[in-house]
């Protein structure tokens, strides 16, 4: 049962961080416009089960006369809201308390700042000074941390160089480009299952500017310009898709089976191994494999 929808409110961003999953950058296409805003809360409230409304990017503060209004109009439609930005725009802490006293009386549920090399590569006072004023105004907070992979032994199991992902960092988008030098890769077998989404019954998915809804960033089930998002949910098939079927059968391994991908050099971890597949296959699957932004 979907309960949660997560705007992908631009793809543009003051970062190009290595470890992005959709190639946000300065220069990246995409942003939502109100009216789109609208016709996507009219769509989660004809859902029935939606209960939030997440906010993220990209980064929204880049928009933020939109991103204000977005989440006044999610409120008043009885989501609960929140928002994950890296906090480029707390030059101080009475800054940060200029930008944040908007939201206060919206009363958002959650601000995430990202606070890590990747986000903040000269380690400034910025996310700081946007947590130490949210707290301030009340508003519930927390950072979000992500490490670069290292590669550490396991004795238990007697495995040496497993990869270990520090944090949040998984291997999809500009990671797989970026990230992956030194570490070792495991047999594609291996990953036969998919450990980070629910694809079967999703509680939650990513909406972008174009429409496109996400059930993985990158893995679209539909398109709420052409249809309703209640539509695209009650008629989800999962078991009928190629990519998503067979993730479902046996993961990013049978994937890698059904479309005779070349397994020669093995994978950091699962999320390497579908999305070096799922880019092979888009121009196969132009439909659900979009958009270019989250391919680089």
């Amino acid at each position: 049962m979907l309960t949660g929808v997560h705007f992908l409110l631009t793809y543009k961003c003051t970062n190009e961080c290595d470890h992005c999953f959709l190639y946000c950058s300065p220069e990246a296409d995409g942003v939502f416009s109100i009216d789109k805003i609208k016709s996507a809360l009219r769509q989660m409230k004809d859902v029935g089960s939606i209960n939030s409304a997440y906010f993220e990017g990209g980064e929204p503060f880049l928009y933020y006369p939109l991103l204000v209004e977005s989440l006044k109009m999610a409120r008043a439609a009885g989501f609960s809201v929140g928002v994950v930005t890296n906090a480029y725009w707390a030059e101080s802490e009475s800054d940060a308390l200029l930008w944040l006293e908007p939201l206060v009386d919206i009363g958002i549920a959650d601000l995430s700042v990202s606070d890590d090399i990747f986000h903040n590569p000269n380690n400034n006072n910025r996310p700081r000074w946007a947590l130490d004023a949210a707290g301030k105004l009340g508003i519930p907070s927390g950072s979000i941390r992500i490490e670069k992979p290292v590669v550490k032994t396991s004795p238990d199991s007697m495995l040496k160089g497993l990869p270990v992902l520090g944090g949040e960092v998984i291997f999809r988008g500009r990671a797989v480009d970026k990230l992956l030098n030194g570490l070792p890769r495991r047999h594609y077998s291996e990953f036969d299952s998919c450990p980070h989404e629910d694809l079967k019954n999703p509680s939650r998915v990513h909406l972008d500017p174009f429409g496109n809804v996400h059930i993985c960033q990158g893995m679209v089930i539909g398109n709420i310009n052409d249809k309703s998002l209640k539509d695209i949910m009650d008629e989800y098939e999962p078991e009928n898709d190629p990519v998503i079927g067979s993730l479902l059968k046996g993961g990013p391994a049978e994937l890698a089976r059904r479309f005779n991908y070349d397994i020669t050099y093995g994978f950091a971890d699962h999320c390497h191994l579908c999305y070096e597949i799922r880019r092979v296959l888009q121009t196969r699957f132009p439909d659900s494999l979009r958009p270019a932004q989250v391919y680089g």
